[in-house]
């Protein structure tokens, strides 16, 4: 582990939104400041914790959380962030970014890929043009200032008539604010990034935002970086430019609502229609016809039990597939003496691909671990299914596979 003194300090950042939300992390572009978020605020903080962060010299983030000295990178922003969730406790998290802070996510989705649950783009990059274009910014506002880029913001930014906006005017101050050593470290960030080779290994789902008149990141930009990464959405928004989320709030803020909407909450209902689903597919339609047939006023809490939790959040559960599920539940038959249960679930193995040789195979290793007699048992049980399935008078029909009239009286599963 590094010395404390030694990690990246941490920018300035604002939380907003309920504790128990979702961790979700915003980053800025190079010029703003947090406040660049602040039409799609309200809306994201309804359901996620937000996390906004200044970068170095802008807003309230010092310019000397980076190095100054023309070598700074898109990785050392990225350490950033990193530090700034791992102050809040989050090992995971969502994070959207607008033009550098679009290249943060990218650069974190590609190297740490385990703390990105999911990730926008907005109006972002894989590569930002010729360095050297980059380079001569830097020098520029090294020697003028951020007042020498303050009359071409309008026009890149969003539409001209927009800087006369209270938002557009709030924008265009953060700039003339901004320390001109922070805003030309991120452009040396800018002038040393190229993420296009690694966007493929980007893993997290991503929605990739662009705006039409956008000068800065044409919408070719974005096309590239969706057309990388396996399974992403791209949208393109007509009528913005490169602050996207400024002058289309309600576009950008619809898509990014939709693309980090925690997963819907599992109700009683869900995981009910759910192990309703697998049972069937499992025991076959038939069973669970004729145990249902049978639920009594008794019954019922039961059936209900064994249908929401044993199939609808076990066996629904993707982490083991069916034929491994199979394995340990015959084992667990055979060691606990349950060979009515084991009778249906030798059935229900051969269903969910099992072949006979391999339910033998599993059979066989209860014998070392659950007692030779219980073994004894269970073969004389499989052997018996198998001779039932082999009777020339057996007919299987295509939605029966599990016909178990004679265990009817005894299994509810």
């Amino acid at each position: 582990m590094p010395d404390a003194d030694h990690l990246p300090q941490l920018p300035h950042v604002r939380l907003d939104g309920p504790e128990s939300g979702t961790p979700l992390i915003l980053g800025p572009s190079v010029g703003t400041s947090l406040t660049v978020w602040e039409p799609q605020l309200a809306a994201l903080a309804r359901v996620h914790r937000v996390l906004r962060w200044d970068l170095p010299g802008h807003g309230g983030t010092p310019a000397g959380l980076m190095p100054l000295d023309g070598t700074a990178t898109v990785a050392d922003l990225a350490a950033l962030v990193l530090r700034a969730a791992d102050a809040q406790g989050w090992e995971r998290f969502s994070y959207a970014g607008i033009s550098i802070g679009g290249a943060v996510g990218l650069h974190l989705a590609t190297h740490f890929p385990e703390r990105v649950t999911a990730l926008a783009v907005v109006c972002s990059s894989a590569r930002f043009g010729d360095p050297a274009t980059w380079r001569e910014r830097a020098a520029l506002v090294r020697a003028q200032g951020t007042e020498a880029m303050v009359s071409s913001r309008p026009g890149t930014w969003f539409a001209p008539a927009y800087a006369s906006t209270p938002l557009g005017h709030a924008l265009i101050e953060d700039l003339r604010a901004t320390d001109p050593a922070g805003y030309a470290a991120c452009c040396d960030a800018l002038a040393a990034y190229d993420l296009r080779g690694a966007l493929p290994t980007v893993a997290a789902p991503t929605l990739v935002v662009a705006g039409r008149d956008d000068p800065a990141t044409p919408p070719a930009h974005a096309r590239e970086i969706a057309d990388a990464i396996p399974g992403s959405s791209l949208l393109e928004i007509a009528g913005a430019a490169h602050l996207a989320g400024v002058e289309k709030p309600e576009t950008v803020t619809a898509s990014l609502l939709a693309h980090f909407a925690p997963p819907p909450a599992h109700t009683d209902a869900s995981r009910h229609a759910a192990g309703m689903r697998v049972r069937r597919a499992v025991l076959g339609p038939a069973h669970v016809d004729r145990a249902i047939g049978r639920t009594t006023p008794f019954t019922a809490r039961f059936q209900d039990f064994i249908t929401r939790y044993a199939w609808g959040e076990i066996w629904t559960d993707e982490t083991l597939d069916r034929r491994i599920r199979s394995c340990v539940t015959l084992t667990a038959l055979v060691a606990h003496g349950h060979e009515a249960e084991l009778a249906l679930h030798v059935r229900a193995a051969l269903t969910n691909g099992l072949s006979r040789q391999e339910i033998g195979a599993v059979l066989l290793q209860t014998a070392v671990y659950c007692g030779v007699p219980a073994a004894n048992s269970a073969f004389t049980v499989a052997q018996d299914v198998f001779d039932d399935l082999d009777r020339v008078d057996y007919q299987i029909e295509p939605d029966d596979q599990v016909d178990l009239d004679n265990l009817d009286d005894q299994v509810y599963d």
